[in-house]
């Protein structure tokens, strides 16, 4: 796969192009008045007839400790194996999806060095993951069940602006689709009711760069490659 070109041309671009999921976070705090701005600025994505779907609950300190806590224990504790609502990824995987998906998680996990089979290193990644990676704030993000696909997709460009957002400020960020694969266990948890739907969460901090799954970087296919361009 060719490497696509990375240029920014102003400071935008600079954002989108720098922006990547960090596993990995300084406990540097960030204020209550960043993320709450972050939130606002992000709050301006598109989004059909002005539904605005998002739902997000914002954790630092001792909540967000507590929470860790919940919910690497009840994945230590094997609950809900199968406990996603929304399906996240195609079941069975098919091309060129698998390829991707494989060449990432091998880089990752050979970082990490994680070798095939080491369950044990494997769970303690997962907890980690279910830990934010040790970022100072994270988010849960929730969404009324009963919307539609058009209201998911104006979620994503919901989330894209938290992270571009979040680079302008040098801030990174890591998107978390796992919390989804325990939405009992998050209800439980911040107390929310059947209603919602768990979308995601979302790390939000400076990056530790001493992390060594930090170094991990990911490729991008070129447009001349996914799209057609008519009349140019």
């Amino acid at each position: 796969m060719p490497p696509v070109e990375k240029r920014a041309e102003n400071a935008t671009e600079a954002a989108i192009l720098s922006r990547r999921s960090v596993r990995g976070f300084l406990p540097t705090p960030i204020s209550r008045e960043v993320v709450e701005h972050l939130l606002n600025v992000a709050a301006r994505a598109p989004s059909g007839t002005n539904m605005q779907p998002w739902q997000v609950i914002a954790l630092a300190g001792e909540p967000l400790a507590r929470f860790c806590d919940g919910m690497v224990a009840a994945f230590l504790a094997g609950e809900e194996p199968d406990g996603i609502e929304q399906l996240y990824y195609p079941s069975p995987f098919f091309e060129p999806y698998l390829a991707r998906r494989r060449k990432i998680g091998w880089d990752l996990y050979g970082i990490l060095e994680i070798a095939r089979g080491d369950r044990g290193k494997a769970r303690a990644h997962v907890a980690n993951n279910l830990r934010y990676f040790g970022a100072p704030v994270g988010l849960i993000c929730t969404i009324d069940r009963r919307l539609e696909l058009g209201s998911w997709v104006d979620y994503g460009m919901f989330l894209e602006n938290i992270a571009i957002a979040a680079r302008a400020r040098g801030l990174d960020t890591c998107p978390m689709a796992l919390f989804a694969e325990f939405p009992r266990t998050v209800r439980r948890l911040l107390r929310l009711d059947d209603g919602v739907k768990i979308v995601c969460g979302m790390a939000i901090g400076f990056e530790d760069r001493e992390v060594p799954a930090n170094r991990l970087v990911t490729e991008r296919v070129p447009a001349a490659e996914f799209s057609e361009f008519h009349g140019f």
